[in-house]
């Protein structure tokens, strides 16, 4: 379960049952500050928690009948601004932008719903998935920027970026990353072979921002690698350690060198898929954006 850096992605050869009914696709934005990651759980509050509330007043459904589906389980205090998410209804929409007006209208300020759009039935959230996106950002200065507390973690120790690039480098390919792995609260055999694209570390000002990209992430995962990241910036490990600890395959290895990076720093930032899961159903209303409202008369008087 992807709980604070991440758990997904089952095998290929998995497929989803189609839901009888219709289907629709959510775009999530939401600051995981107050939230105990993405999960449904009874209490304390999820994301999950809250989207279904207002899906089921707005659609008055059961929340077992809209079978809200998340594409990454992000944990406590994780953000989203690329989070996707599925639902399905037995009846068809004309409109999208009254259910998108009404779920935005319904749900927190630090949740908001960025598209609503309509879905193929074989489209799933999780499974259709072909890579996702994470950010980490430190804010790498003397002082805490306050703005910033939320979203970065504040290292003041003057880390060596060069280092930490080189580091980065040996976490792309394929690999399995048993040790960069926390055991999970679920039951399910995740597969620990997973498959990093690119691994970016970008300097803006005092923040650093590391940017992963893979077939999928395990519980921690992200955290863990950038936990050992911050070591080798600090210059505490070099950066050969990275192929080394990845061959051991076992957790405990890693922890002689680093902890998990705190989950605030941590941003889901987009969920990719193959073109033809995202086409529009034949027949369906329009994508929604949000709407704009205007004025569409003066009503104070000019003096």
């Amino acid at each position: 379960m992807n709980l604070a850096g991440v758990v997904e992605v089952p095998t290929p050869s998995v497929k989803p049952p189609i839901v009888p009914g219709y289907k629709w696709r959510l775009l999530i934005a939401y600051d995981g500050t107050n939230y105990a990651g993405w999960q449904y759980q009874a209490s304390p509050p999820t994301i999950q928690c809250v989207v279904e509330k207002a899906l089921t007043k707005v659609t008055k459904l059961e929340r077992e009948d809209v079978r809200l589906t998340g594409a990454s389980r992000t944990d406590t205090g994780v953000h989203a601004w690329g989070q996707v998410a599925h639902f399905v209804t037995p009846f068809n929409y004309n409109n999208l932008e009254n259910l998108h007006a009404a779920l935005n209208g319904l749900l927190p300020s630090d949740i908001r719903i960025r598209e609503v759009s309509p879905a193929l039935p074989e489209f799933h959230a999780r499974f259709s998935s072909k890579s996702k996106i994470y950010h980490y950002k430190i804010y790498n200065d003397h002082v805490m920027d306050p703005f910033q507390r939320h979203y970065a973690y504040h290292s003041v120790y003057k880390l060596n970026t060069a280092a930490m690039r080189h580091a980065a480098g040996h976490f792309i390919g394929k690999h399995d990353i048993s040790s960069f792995v926390n055991a999970s609260r679920n039951d399910r055999v995740q597969d620990p072979v997973k498959d990093i694209f690119r691994f970016d570390v970008n300097e803006m000002g005092a923040i650093l921002q590391l940017e992963v990209e893979g077939s999928g992430f395990l519980y921690r995962q992200v955290r863990n690698m950038v936990a050992l990241l911050l070591q080798i910036g600090r210059e505490a490990v070099p950066p050969d350690i990275v192929p080394k600890i990845l061959a051991a395959r076992d957790r405990k290895v890693l922890a002689r060198y680093a902890t998990s990076a705190p989950p605030c720093g941590l941003q889901l930032v987009a969920v990719r898929y193959n073109e033809e899961h995202l086409q529009l159903p034949v027949g369906c209303p329009a994508v929604s954006f949000g709407r704009h409202h205007s004025v569409l008369k003066c009503k104070l008087p000019f003096y």
